[in-house]
């Protein structure tokens, strides 16, 4: 029973990538609403791509796939 608690610690602070993960994940959701705008307005090949390919790694993120 004491090795399933042996990491465990009341202080722990998350790790850089962890905080990287959490900054994305923040950052990532008003830019995907604004390019989902501005494909709406003015839809070019370049946008469509990017928007997709913020929704995936949002995605990801969200999933915990990364």
């Amino acid at each position: 029973m004491k090795r399933r608690f042996q990491h465990y610690h009341p202080y722990y602070k998350p790790s850089l990538w962890m905080k990287i993960k959490l900054l994305f994940s923040q950052i990532l959701l008003p830019l995907i609403c604004f390019q989902l705008i501005r494909t709406l307005l003015l839809p070019t090949t370049f946008d469509v791509i990017l928007l997709t390919l913020m929704i995936v790694f949002y995605g990801s993120l969200k999933l915990r796939l990364i």
